[in-house]
C-alpha cells in the first residue's frame, strides 16, 4: 500500500508503548527531520506524564514524526513501525510496560494515511506474519502534546539506561539490521 503524498514536510503520529522506543528508533530514519515524544488521545489538560501514567485519561504515549516523503513515505514509516518499533500483537502493553496508555495505535493526520494505514493493516492480517492477532488500532487524531522536556531525546541523552539498554537499543539494532535503506547512523534531536 503505497502513500501518494504531496510534496513538502509531513507529520505523522505513532503510539506503540513507551515513547523512548519509539522516539530512538524513527530518530535513525533518513527524512526524518523531527521526533517529539509526547501524548496522544485525550485533551491537553491531563497531558502530563503523572497523570497520563494513571492510564485513565485516554492518552496514548506516542511520538510526533516529521518527515519528507520525497525521502521516505507514510507507508515506509508504517513498515519500520510494524517491523521493529513495536508488537502490534500486544493489547494495551508493550513488553514491562502495561495499561491503555502503551496501547498500539496510528494516529492518521489525513485522508492519505488513514487509507494507507487501514489497507497496511489489512494486508498484514491477511499475511498472518505474527500468527496472534494485530491489536493496532486506528484512532481519530484529537492532538499531539508534547511531553515534559526530560522525555526529549531520551536514548540519546541516557543510552546507559537501564530500561534503554534492555528494550529500546535492541529496536534500533533491528532497525539498522532489518531496513539498512532507511537507516541513518547519527540520531536526530527533536
Amino acid at each position: 500500500m503505497r502513500a501518494n503524498e504531496t510534496p513538502g514536510r509531513h507529520t505523522a503520529i505513532f503510539a506503540g508503548g513507551c515513547f523512548w522506543g519509539m522516539e530512538a528508533v524513527f530518530s535513525h530514519l533518513k527524512g526524518v527531520s523531527s521526533v517529539v515524544s509526547g501524548y496522544t488521545g485525550g485533551n491537553r489538560v491531563q497531558a502530563d506524564y503523572e497523570t497520563v501514567s494513571s492510564g485513565t485519561t485516554g492518552h496514548a504515549e506516542s511520538v510526533r514524526v516529521t518527515y519528507d516523503p520525497s525521502v521516505i513515505r507514510y507507508d515506509q514509516l508504517l513498515q519500520v513501525f510494524f517491523g521493529v518499533a513495536s508488537d502490534p500483537t500486544q493489547l494495551n502493553r508493550q513488553e514491562p510496560d502495561v495499561g491503555t496508555q502503551y496501547r498500539n495505535a496510528l494516529f492518521p493526520a489525513d485522508k492519505e494515511q488513514a487509507r494507507v494505514a487501514a489497507g497496511y493493516i489489512a494486508q498484514l492480517r491477511r499475511l498472518d506474519p505474527w500468527k496472534r492477532p494485530i491489536v493496532t488500532r486506528i484512532e481519530a487524531f484529537k492532538g499531539f502534546y508534547p511531553a515534559e522536556d526530560y522525555h526529549q531525546d531520551f536514548a540519546l541523552k541516557n543510552p546507559d539506561h537501564g530500561y534503554i539498554r534492555r528494550w529500546d537499543a535492541p529496536k534500533v539494532a533491528a532497525l539498522q539490521r532489518t531496513f539498512p535503506q532507511f537507516w541513518k547512523s547519527t540520531f536526530t534531536p527533536r
